[in-house]
């Protein structure tokens, strides 16, 4: 999935950048960026799905935006707002609604819970990461988009090397997971535009709405296997209101 989306980023690149904002030298910090996320996010991503589902996976990594926002202030030196606050709290009421969750498909291990946090942490840090760059680096958002994408691809063939594991099995992963490395590729050239236009606390509650779209997919995609009922419906949208809010008031 991760070849496909860095071959979707890399020739949206090719054909629209130009000069040094390919420059290898100002790609090299987006390249160390994406063993963050994509790289090691993607492996904890995965993980996560496989052991508690997509819906919930999606419930959890809605929860980016407090992440990315803590780490926006101490870092990134942004304004605390009493948005922020709020918006918090409605995203933590969210989690709480998820884990007090009492029906769940039976194939649901609570460790996938934790990977999912793994990852959410990870993507706010390569949020940040992201959103630094563009104001200190010269290159393009979709070159470095690419090269983030490069830095994904090597982590996760190192970690396949070192793991083991049939390469063959690889020309069955294309043809299942081509279409979902199509569909990431082009998010990461949006987010990285994004973050060339507006502050982690803007984009990132805005990515962060793909809790409703998860849920509804996985209820739509997945059906009755995935048990959707009132309380993960009323998490996501609690999670999807804290970050819009955050979002709103920034």
């Amino acid at each position: 999935m991760s070849i496909v989306a860095f071959a979707v980023a890399g020739g949206v690149a090719a054909l629209t950048v130009r000069g040094g904002g390919a420059a290898p030298g100002a790609l090299w910090p987006y390249f160390l960026a994406g063993f963050l996320a994509p790289g090691a996010s993607q492996l904890f991503f995965f993980a996560a799905v496989a052991a508690a589902g997509p819906s919930r996976v999606s419930v959890v990594v809605g929860t980016a935006p407090l992440f990315a926002v803590a780490m926006a202030l101490i870092v990134l030196d942004e304004p605390l707002q009493a948005g922020l606050v709020a918006g918090a709290l409605l995203i933590v009421g969210g989690g709480l609604v998820l884990v007090s969750e009492r029906i769940r498909p039976e194939d649901f291990r609570a460790v996938g819970v934790l990977f999912a946090l793994a990852a959410t942490v990870l993507f706010a840090a390569r949020d940040n990461v992201v959103r630094w760059l563009t104001d200190e680096s010269s290159a393009a958002p979709l070159a470095g988009a690419a090269a983030s994408l490069l830095g994904g691809v090597l982590l996760i063939g190192t970690y396949r090397l070192v793991t083991g594991g049939p390469l063959t099995s690889l020309r069955r992963a294309f043809a299942i997971f081509a279409p979902a490395g199509m569909l990431a590729g082009l998010s990461y050239v949006c987010l990285y535009e994004a973050y060339d236009r507006g502050r982690v606390s803007v984009v990132s509650p805005l990515v962060a709405t793909e809790s409703l779209w998860g849920v509804a997919l996985s209820a739509l995609v997945i059906g009755r296997k995935e048990l959707v009922g009132r309380h993960l419906v009323l998490g996501a949208v609690l999670v999807v209101a804290g970050g819009v809010l955050i979002g709103a008031t920034r």
